[in-house]
């Protein structure tokens, strides 16, 4: 017997999904988080998992983990404090950006403060052209100098980010060095070795989120191997990344900015399978943890794929599943502003004190303490026993908040799911106008902890007329990692013309691409079996500002086949945009190449039809729901079969999360227990 265990860490619970070889079983729990003692949950879920359903750590072969760490340290802004190196004279080079504000039809749009401020961002001379040729060399002693005053001022690192290092990073590599030499405590980025792409702006961003992560990351895959080592489990641990594929806890340490959207990312990618599963073809998925809410859609049954996705403030320029994280999560805290205004997040309980109905010294109402005071909460155990619901404190804290705001305590608590459900709201229409489709033709999808709970209402706002809540939402990231495959990408900067004289470069590169991908698939994460490798390139018409991905054939390189090269990427830019000029002079900013290996994925079977499609409520509970006191019916997960159906309003209670039905829903079960809840139309 041999067990595969995916493992999903968030700001509050740490979830895992262990699947039997062989047999395809599923066993699950959730456990909080120990922030002040990284390991330990993984050690009480590991112990769980054994005592429960005899998990056993040496039976163990495969153990793959997501981790939302990095994301919430940006959202948090708990990250290191981290000093700037860049060419003399680009000191401004983050806070000018594009010169774009976040919402530029908003009056009140303000920039967000950059993770390192003006002092702590110092030029240097030296030059280096567009092709790579060094004008003017590294002044070392004026380095030096910098890195003396980058001492003085309490620095945990610093990132280097100069002109054109993606054609040639001997500068920043030089001044690495030196750093290495003079301040050997500090730990250095630099940004041709975190992603080395033209645009000074999205590399020197793409650096700083690597390293402002890099110390809370490494110390927690520091403590997950020691975990796993002292519980005696053979399987090096398995990261998911932002793409939505998998590296080792090696790669990891380093290249922390690959899994900012790591828990977030497979999500997505058991979502996708889940629905693949039960026939769905377009879907919104809306991750709810205790910390934030992850937004993405997938089309046609594939999880949608970018780079400048949204983290906090900023964006990502990495390959990543694109998903928009807000600070809204179940532990997300509610407040006044200085208007007497409430607020929702960014800041969160976590799981230390973690919301105040969990009776662990929370003294802030949070958006569960607000699902708690209308009454959603509290009737059944919930996180697999590992807490007992205090409504009493929730509606204290409700109460506290609702006097400063002047309105009574259960409208208070009804304004703050109502206000986090819109915060929601605005990001899911910026993403739905990203891609142009209509949310009438897709399935909301919610999942985590406190997605079912709000799954519902955001629905309804958004007149999505279904939901699918899977039959374990709570893990669904951690089924995710189970499912991901070994995936790295790989990028070279070609800014040329897509032309017959280019093809000696683009061949170079390819090869160069390729070699990289095989040593990083093969020596660093060890994968053994088949590598499938997917070629593309970043290409635009002359003149225009960005570029579009464009899937390419080797074949055409090999071969010299411009023509086949520039009308794949005319088709893509006719399907994207309705419009292409295949006059138009081509270029080719950048080759990429993914490479991967698949993971084998489960097999499982649907189970039979109830004999009847009549299922009884456990009991009626008062609830405050839609500014008025009601009665609903409770389910329990666990009592609905293939087959059952009811009505909204209601509430299912199960071991990992809980299901927040309105009224105008109708619920059925299909044959993979998935609860598909329809929103009735008027007539």
């Amino acid at each position: 017997m041999s067990w595969r265990i995916g493992v999903d860490i968030g700001g509050t619970f740490i979830d895992f999904c262990a699947m039997e070889t062989g047999t395809n079983r599923f066993e699950t729990i959730k456990v909080l988080t120990t922030p002040n003692e990284p390991g330990k949950e993984l050690l009480d879920g590991l112990s769980l998992l054994q005592e429960r359903h005899g998990v056993a750590p040496e039976e163990v072969i495969s153990f793959v983990h997501g981790t939302t760490v990095g994301i919430n340290t940006i959202i948090q802004r708990k990250g290191s404090r981290l000093a700037l190196i860049t060419t003399a004279g680009f000191e401004d080079v983050i806070e000018l950006a594009r010169l774009r504000m976040p919402e530029m039809y908003s009056l009140f749009c303000a920039r967000p403060e950059q993770l390192i401020p003006r002092d702590l961002i110092h030029g240097v001379r030296q030059r280096q052209l567009a092709n790579g040729a060094v004008a003017e060399e590294l002044d070392r002693a004026a380095l030096a100098d910098v890195i003396a005053t980058i001492r003085s001022k309490d620095v945990d690192g610093v990132v280097i980010s100069f002109l054109h290092a993606y054609r040639n990073p001997v500068h920043e590599a030089q001044a690495k060095a030196l750093i290495a030499e003079l301040a050997p405590e500090l730990f250095v980025f630099t940004s041709s070795e975190v992603w080395p792409v033209i645009r000074e702006y999205e590399r020197s961003t793409t650096a700083i989120l690597n390293g402002y992560v890099h110390p809370r990351v490494a110390g927690y895959l520091g403590a997950l191997e020691a975990a796993l080592a002292s519980r005696g489990v053979p399987a090096g641990p398995m990261l998911t990344k932002s793409n939505g594929g998998l590296m080792n806890a090696q790669t990891g340490k380093r290249a922390c900015v690959n899994m900012l959207l790591s828990g977030t990312a497979s999500g997505v990618i058991g979502a996708a399978y889940l629905a693949e599963q039960a026939g769905i073809a377009h879907v919104l998925t809306l991750d709810i943890g205790g910390t934030s809410a992850d937004l993405a859609l997938i089309i046609d049954g594939k999880p949608q794929f970018g780079t400048g996705e949204t983290v906090g403030d900023f964006p990502l320029f990495v390959p990543s599943v694109s998903v928009t994280s807000i600070g809204s999560g179940g532990g997300s805290i509610a407040w006044a502003d200085a208007f007497g205004v409430l607020k929702v997040g960014p800041e969160s309980a976590g799981s230390t004190p973690g919301p105040a109905c969990y009776g662990r010294g929370g003294m802030r109402a949070t958006v569960t303490d607000a699902m708690a005071a209308c009454g959603f909460l509290g009737h059944t155990p919930i996180a697999y026993d590992q807490i007992g619901m205090r409504r009493d404190r929730a509606e204290a804290v409700i109460g506290e908040l609702a006097g400063l705001l002047g309105l009574a305590s259960q409208a208070t608590a009804e304004a703050i799911i109502a206000v986090a459900v819109s915060e929601m709201f605005v990001e899911v229409n910026k993403l739905v106008a990203r891609y142009g489709v209509d949310l009438r033709e897709f399935t909301l999808m919610p999942f985590g902890g406190a997605g079912p709970m709000l799954g519902c209402f955001l629905a309804r706002e958004l007149g999505i007329p279904h939901v699918m809540v899977p039959q374990r939402p709570g893990v669904v990231s951690a089924l995710g990692g189970l499912i991901a495959d070994v995936k790295g990408d790989f990028i070279q900067t070609i800014f040329a013309p897509s032309a017959a004289e280019s093809l000696p470069r683009l061949r170079e590169a390819l090869l160069r691409l390729k070699a990289d991908g095989s040593t990083w698939i093969r020596d660093e994460q060890g994968f053994t079996g088949q590598v499938i490798e997917t070629l593309s390139a970043d290409m635009r018409y002359h003149g225009q500002s960005f570029e579009i991905e464009v899937p390419l054939s080797e074949a055409w390189l090999a071969e010299g086949d411009i023509a086949a090269i520039n009308a794949a990427f005319h088709r893509q830019h006719l399907a994207i945009y309705d419009f292409n000029d295949e006059a138009g002079e081509v270029q080719i900013v950048n080759l990429r190449l993914v490479v991967s290996g698949t993971t084998e994925r489960p097999g499982l079977t649907a189970v039979p039809e109830a004999a009847s499609g009549t299922v009884t409520a456990e009991r009626l509970i008062p609830v405050w729901l839609d500014g008025t006191s009601q009665e609903v019916a409770l389910y329990h997960r666990n009592a609905l079969r293939h087959g059952h159906r009811f009505s909204g309003p209601a509430i299912v209670a199960q071991d990992d999360t809980t299901i927040c039905i309105p009224a105008g829903f109708e619920a059925h079960v299909d044959g993979w227990l998935n609860l598909h809840l329809t929103l009735r139309t008027e007539a």
